[in-house]
């Protein structure tokens, strides 16, 4: 059996006039998150988990903020294409872990529908996909509440 794990990171700021999007859903807020895409820092990081393990380098190196093409765009179109990116090297996707860390908002009640929308995308089983939301304690860049920062971990393994 040929396994592999990636690792993926991803953080944004807060902006203004901008709506949150977080695993894939609206989630009813002020103030977005700053980005070249819809910013959605849950899915970039498990973008970046699943290509890392693939060895397809990262998702600025795939889907460049450079690209008209992926201005504004929503990132469950994104995960999407990384999956076929997957499935073109013969990798399926085993298991999924990811955390968001964030002050506010509070994201433990939208889970269900994160991971429900998530492995749909996937089309993985949910039992597969763990989300978690914590904070940072007041500290830093999130503890100040000037954005969120996302951590994904991936298991995929050769067809």
């Amino acid at each position: 059996m040929n396994i592999r794990v990636g690792f993926g990171y991803d953080m944004h700021r807060f902006q203004d006039d901008r709506e949150l999007w977080m695993g894939g859903i609206k989630i009813d807020y002020p103030k977005g998150l700053a980005g070249h895409s819809d910013a959605d820092v849950l899915i970039h990081a498990i973008c970046d988990a699943l290509l890392g393990a693939a060895n397809l380098r990262d998702i600025g190196y795939n889907f460049p903020d450079t690209d008209d093409a992926f201005h504004n765009i929503d990132s469950k179109i994104l995960l999407k294409q990384t999956e076929q990116l997957l499935a073109s090297k013969g990798y399926s996707i085993g298991n999924i872990d990811a955390t968001i860390c964030a002050e506010q908002p509070k994201l433990n009640q939208h889970i269900p529908q994160m991971q429900h929308t998530l492995s749909t995308i996937l089309n993985i089983d949910l039992d597969c996909l763990s989300i978690k939301a914590t904070t940072s304690e007041k500290m830093g860049f999130v503890g100040r509440e000037e954005g969120i920062t996302a951590y994904a971990v991936a298991l995929i393994e050769k067809k």
